[in-house]
């Protein structure tokens, strides 16, 4: 089992409880932050002593309080985290629900388990910190239309992106016009379309509007 954990969450009456829950696993180690900022010097320091963390569960929401915190959110400590290259696993642990969401931080930030705060979160995170101790990668069963069939093995958050804002009611010169405001590789119009194209292909949609509601099904968006 994990021997130090260090756990991220800002508010003290699910802190609270998330001590009680793994005090139950006799970790030798069990440490809290309260702020993003905070969590990622806790794991710098650790480093640098030679005496690493093996796992961080970290909400995705953060208050700053009268903080100027550096990094404001659970996602923004992950991505910090894994610029590092540390062997730390990582658990999410959040009310967030958006299955675009979700995929993001398991595809693309390497996140190994998502467990969604419920009223069976207790049992979920202790189910969830075996399972990822073992190698595998967790999601809590209200989630498990998350898990991407092998079909969806080739859409990346760009292409999630894309299927969110075609929800949102964009038509295609818009998605492209908000791509190159904010900067993004994938900003050209012939671009944009051979993504939509591969979706479609893949998705076996009859047309833009038969992809979101395929996708919504899916829990993709």
């Amino acid at each position: 089992m994990f021997k130090k954990i260090l756990v991220a969450e800002d508010i003290d009456s699910i802190g609270i409880g998330m001590e009680l829950i793994l005090k139950t696993l006799n970790i030798e180690s069990l440490i809290f932050a309260k702020y993003c900022d905070e969590a990622l010097l806790k794991l710098k320091k650790a480093q640098l002593d030679n005496d690493p963390f093996d796992l961080l569960i970290t909400d995705l929401s953060f208050t700053n309080g009268n903080r100027n915190n550096n990094i404001a959110s659970g996602e923004a400590l992950i991505k910090a985290i894994r610029k590092e290259n540390w062997p730390l696993k990582i658990i999410a642990y959040s009310i967030e629900e958006r299955g675009y969401k979700i995929r993001h931080l398991l595809d693309e930030c390497s996140v190994n388990g998502y467990v969604l705060k419920s009223r069976e979160s207790s049992s979920q995170l202790l189910k969830a910190i075996a399972e990822v101790y073992n190698g595998t990668t967790y999601i809590s069963p209200q989630l498990q239309h998350l898990r991407k069939p092998d079909l969806l093995l080739d859409i990346d958050s760009t292409d999630l992106e894309i299927i969110k804002l075609l929800a949102d009611g964009l038509i295609q010169s818009e998605i492209v016009d908000t791509f190159k405001l904010e900067q993004k590789k994938v900003s050209s119009t012939s671009s944009i379309e051979k993504r939509i194209i591969k979706m479609r292909t893949l998705l076996q949609a009859r047309n833009t509007t038969h992809l979101i509601s395929i996708a919504k099904d899916m829990g993709l968006v």
